[in-house]
C-alpha cells in the first residue's frame, strides 16, 4: 500500500495517494517503526505537495523524532523528493513559524503524530471536496510580509497616525498588484484627481481608475 500512495503521488493523484497511504497506516505493526518513518515522511511530502506547509513540517518534525530514536532513516530513493517538497514548505512560512512547527511535530510522542494525521486529514483535504477552495494561505501569508517588511525597514512608526497612515499605502499597492495595476502610477492618478476622487471614490479603484481615466478624457465631466 506505500508503493501504491508512492506511485499515486508520482502522477500527481493526491487523492488516491493519501488514500493508499492512509490505510497502509491503518495496517501497520505498532513495533514497526520502518513503515511508521517512511509512512510519516510520505504524508509530510504529500500535505507540501498540496499547499498544507505547516502540517508538512510538524509531520517531518515527528519523522525527525522518530528517526532519532531508532536510527531508521527515510529510503534513499524517497529522500530526495523529501528534501526539496520541505524545502518548498519552508519557503512558504515565515522562519519561526517554520521552525515552531517543526519543533512541534518534533515533540509529538508517535501515537499523536499519527492521530494527528488521521484527525485532521478531512478538514485539510477540503479543497478536493469544495470546488473554490483554496489550497493554502499563502496569499494572506505574503500580505503579512509585506506589511511587516516595510514595517521593518521603516523602523516601526512613530505616532499611531503613522502606523495607519503606512497601513493605508500599504493596502493600496498590495491591491494593486493583487489586480495587476501599477501602483505608483495609481497613486500619482489619485493626487492628480484628487477632487474628483472625493465625489465619486467608487470609480477610482485600482481595478477601475483607467476606465475612469478614459472617460474622462472622452466625456470630460462640466462641473
Amino acid at each position: 500500500m506505500h508503493n501504491l500512495g508512492c506511485l499515486a503521488f508520482d502522477q500527481e493523484d493526491y487523492a488516491a495517494a493519501r488514500d493508499w497511504l492512509t490505510q497502509g497506516l491503518t495496517w501497520r505493526s505498532a513495533y514497526d517503526n520502518l513503515g511508521f518513518v517512511h509512512a510519516l515522511a510520505e504524508f509530510a511530502t504529500l500535505a507540501a505537495a498540496e499547499g498544507l506547509p505547516e502540517t508538512a513540517l510538524r509531520l517531518a518534525g515527528a519523522t525527525a523524532a522518530l528517526t532519532q530514536r531508532t536510527g531508521i532513516v527515510v529510503q534513499h530513493s524517497e529522500l530526495g523528493r523529501y528534501e526539496r517538497w520541505l524545502a518548498t514548505a519552508r519557503q512558504a512560512l515565515r522562519e519561526e513559524v517554520a521552525a515552531a512547527a517543526w519543533a512541534e511535530g518534533q515533540e509529538m510522542p508517535l501515537g499523536q503524530a499519527i492521530g494527528y494525521l488521521l484527525r485532521h486529514w478531512k478538514p485539510l483535504m477540503l479543497f478536493l471536496r469544495k470546488a473554490g477552495a483554496p489550497l493554502d494561505n499563502n496569499i494572506a501569508e505574503r500580505a503579512l510580509k509585506r506589511a511587516i517588511l516595510h514595517r521593518k525597514n521603516a523602523l516601526f512608526y512613530r505616532t499611531l497616525n503613522g502606523a495607519q497612515v503606512g497601513d493605508l499605502f500599504m493596502s493600496l499597492i498590495h491591491t494593486c498588484q493583487l489586480c495587476g495595476a501599477n501602483s505608483f502610477d495609481y497613486l500619482i492618478e489619485l493626487q492628480r484627481h484628487a477632487q474628483e476622487l472625493a465625489v465619486r471614490p467608487a470609480e477610482w479603484m485600482p481595478w477601475n481608475y483607467r476606465e475612469t481615466l478614459e472617460r474622462t478624457a472622452n466625456h470630460p465631466d462640466p462641473t
